[in-house]
């Protein structure tokens, strides 16, 4: 009886969670894509080449729609890594570059939010054992 509300929880956890990683790869892969403040300064600042940012940009859209898209399970863990890579690339560009921990902040709350993503998917999203 206590498993079905445990899995409603979950599943609204997961998606709740989701949602907002999602939102972060659609809105910053198009300001990525469009060469938008503050990122595309800021990936200059770091000494990243401006090509890069629309690379990135599109990287993340595509990992958007793989996310949400139903199925494609072997795409959705690429999508996860491809997203925590990501977030860890900037905490440790930034890190290089000397520049002040509350740069971590961000990236480093939405890997932990792609691996909560991650570990909560429902078995439909999950790669077969």
């Amino acid at each position: 009886m206590i498993a079905v509300p445990v899995r409603r929880h979950r599943a609204g956890a997961y998606w709740a969670v989701t949602a907002i990683v999602v939102g972060e790869c659609l809105v910053g892969g198009a300001m990525d894509v469009f060469r938008m403040a503050p990122f595309y300064p800021m990936l200059l600042q770091l000494g990243y080449p401006g090509y890069l940012s629309p690379i990135l940009g599109i990287a993340k859209i595509i990992a958007a729609v793989v996310l949400l898209a139903p199925g494609l399970p072997r795409l959705k863990e690429w999508a996860y890594a491809g997203v925590v890579i990501n977030m860890i690339a900037a905490a440790a560009s930034h890190v290089a570059m000397h520049n002040s921990l509350s740069n971590l902040i961000a990236p480093g709350a939405f890997a932990a939010l792609a691996v909560a993503s991650w570990a909560l998917r429902p078995p439909t999203r999950r790669l077969a054992p």
